[in-house]
């Protein structure tokens, strides 16, 4: 059977998340990996209020901030997507991963 490593990366600098990405997909190929991605998902823009205190009406304004989102699958490679999964990425990069079991066509549940 063969596993499917997702990782989701975001985070709200667009430069450093392309950065990292490109430094993990070029390790990952030099290992030979087979690597998908990494596929842009559309950015998303948050507006948060603020408030001076807890009465109503008494606000700083609102706070903006863009989130940047890249996703990239590593197929079959077990020892490699467990290397990926304990690597240090920098505080500013939120990751995900999930793992995925893939069964061969015409495998039978016992």
């Amino acid at each position: 059977m063969t596993f499917v490593t997702k990782l989701t990366f975001q985070s709200g600098n667009r430069y450093e998340l392309e950065d990292q990405l490109s430094d993990l997909q070029e390790m990952i190929e030099r290992k030979g990996a087979e690597c998908k991605g990494p596929h842009a998902a559309p950015t998303e823009h948050h507006t948060v209020p603020q408030y001076r205190n807890l009465a109503p009406g008494d606000e700083f304004s609102s706070w903006d901030y863009t989130v940047y989102s890249r996703k990239l699958e590593i197929h079959g490679n077990d020892h490699i997507a467990r290397e990926v999964g304990h690597m240090d990425f920098p505080e500013s990069l939120h990751v995900e991963i999930e793992v995925e079991q893939k069964k061969p066509l015409g495998h039978r549940n016992k």
